[in-house]
């Protein structure tokens, strides 16, 4: 797998001419040389690399590291002084030259694929499993390889299946995981678009054949992310201009707004589970046993759904998905199979003691509207329950939540247990008080313990009657992020299985 063989670092010089980008650009006489690998990480740096320097987190000795390890060619937006005549492309704008890097470098492989992308505040993550479930039963019935997927749980793309630690990765691993999955026999992908991805370039000359947009509320308010909710929503909205075929929720916060946006996109479906006028409508939504059914009416008749994973509100998800492969022609038959089966890694996982008493659920849930769809519907379905909770908010970023997440959980919870949540830079303990505050306001219990195992372990010994523990945000992640780095950690899955089991023991 590699570029365009007909490449020279002069190709790359005049696209970025083309675009409006250049400053700058010289060569040393190697104009004509043939790159094999781009990349900004100098770890990944081997002979014929083109090496990008960019992010705020950029040091020059990042360069130096990459020019003695091969690389021939580096794009900036500033000289550098490498003591050696490496040739070198300086840039306006080093985020929106890298995704037009990345998508010639890697031939436009997107255009190989369908691709489904999912944007919102929630439900992005469990909306890209139930379509690949859906699509990959499609895939067995007709005998090609199962889709790709790119989400904040994993990734998969034919050639490598990993944790991921970011909703859509930068243009460049965005790009790289494409051809991976066209080299591989790949027909469809899905993908999550987080606003992040769509105000920093990382989907620039991408489509997505359809896009569903589930949902809105404040978040990702920060220094570093988005200043206000403005930016925030029209970062989000920027999906619709790339989209054929848009899939929206009428029943979204701002769905007027979100609606004129859409207009943006090739063509528009709608769904509902409150508006009848809606293409796709849910009704008679209901838990029967373990399973949650409901029904759907459209222009294609009425038809009866069945979901075997946790949580009424992931009807949601499973409408917009239903609307999303009518769109492609995917068969209704693997529609209903794909959805009956479809499971997400560490969402609405449940874990019962064997006497019954003790429920865990262990969900990615990490903002307000999953947090109140989340509590509600436990409060809904378990009614007989106490609810206990436990989880973090990340250090340095989306700080809004810390107020909504502690009022929420106070406003449900017979306890609160405030762990460690990929804290970075921020001192757990500075972030569990700020969330602190909110809890206490609510006039409901907590403690805090900064190790989630301890947190998870102590909320189901402190359990003696009929509990449901909500343990969100980590699901089945295994690192924790402290500072800049990843420490490797048992998941959220594997403390409760371990405690519950020391339960069962003891009682």
């Amino acid at each position: 797998m590699s570029q365009r063989k007909s490449d020279t670092l002069k190709t790359y010089a005049d696209l970025m001419e083309e675009c409006g980008l250049l400053v700058k650009a010289e060569f040393f006489g190697q104009e004509d040389s043939h790159p094999e690998v781009l990349t900004y990480d100098s770890r990944e740096v081997t002979k014929n690399t083109i090496f990008i320097c960019k992010g705020a987190a950029f040091k020059e000795e990042y360069l130096t590291s990459a020019v003695e390890k091969g690389a021939i060619l580096y794009i900036s937006e500033k000289e550098y002084d490498t003591g050696k005549d490496i040739p070198y492309i300086l840039v306006k704008d080093i985020r929106k030259a890298m995704a037009v890097l990345a998508d010639v470098f890697y031939g436009s492989a997107w255009k190989e694929l369908i691709v489904t992308g999912i944007g919102g505040t929630k439900g992005k993550s469990t909306s890209a499993y139930y379509m690949k479930s859906v699509v990959d039963d499609y895939m067995k019935e007709t005998g090609k390889p199962e889709s790709a997927v790119i989400s904040s749980i994993d990734i998969y793309d034919g050639v490598s299946r990993v944790e991921s630690h970011i909703t859509t990765p930068e243009a460049v691993e965005l790009q790289r995981h494409f051809r991976n999955a066209v080299d591989s026999g790949i027909t469809f992908a899905e993908m999550e678009v987080s606003s992040q991805a769509l105000k920093y370039n990382r989907v620039d000359r991408m489509r997505f054949d359809v896009g569903i947009f589930l949902n809105i509320s404040e978040d990702h308010i920060s220094p570093i992310e988005h200043p206000d909710f403005e930016d925030y929503f029209t970062s989000k909205m920027k999906m619709f201009a790339q989209t054929d075929h848009a899939v929206v929720n009428l029943d979204a916060d701002f769905s007027d707004r979100i609606l004129e946006a859409a207009r943006a996109a090739g063509d528009l479906t709608t769904f509902s589970q409150k508006d009848e006028g809606a293409d796709y409508f849910a009704y008679n939504i209901r838990k029967d046993g373990h399973e949650t059914k409901f029904s759907v009416r459209s222009k294609d008749g009425e038809e009866d759904y069945v979901l075997t994973m946790p949580g009424l509100f992931n009807v949601e998800n499973a409408v917009a998905v239903i609307a999303a492969a009518k769109i492609l022609g995917i068969p209704d038959s693997c529609i209903h199979s794909g959805l009956e089966k479809a499971r997400s890694s560490g969402r609405m996982e449940l874990y019962a003691s064997r006497d019954k008493k003790i429920i865990a659920i262990v969900d990615y849930a990490h903002n307000k509207l999953s947090f109140e769809k989340l509590f509600s519907s436990t409060k809904e379905e378990y009614p007989d329950y106490a609810i206990k909770s436990v989880f973090g908010c990340p250090g340095k970023k989306a700080y809004i939540r810390r107020k909504d997440l502690g009022t929420i959980a106070g406003q449900y919870s017979e306890k609160v247990y405030l762990a460690a949540e990929d804290p970075g830079y921020e001192p757990v303990e500075e972030i569990s008080g700020d969330i602190a505050q909110y809890v206490k306001a609510q006039n409901c219990p907590y403690v805090m313990i900064e190790d989630r195992g301890e947190a998870i372990r102590t909320a189901i010994e402190e359990s003696e009657d009929k509990t449901v523990i909500l343990v969100t945000g980590k699901g089945n992640e295994t690192r924790q992020k402290y500072g800049s780095e990843y420490i490797d950690c048992p998941s959220d899955v594997e403390y409760v299985k371990k405690y519950l089991e020391i339960y069962d023991q003891t009682h």
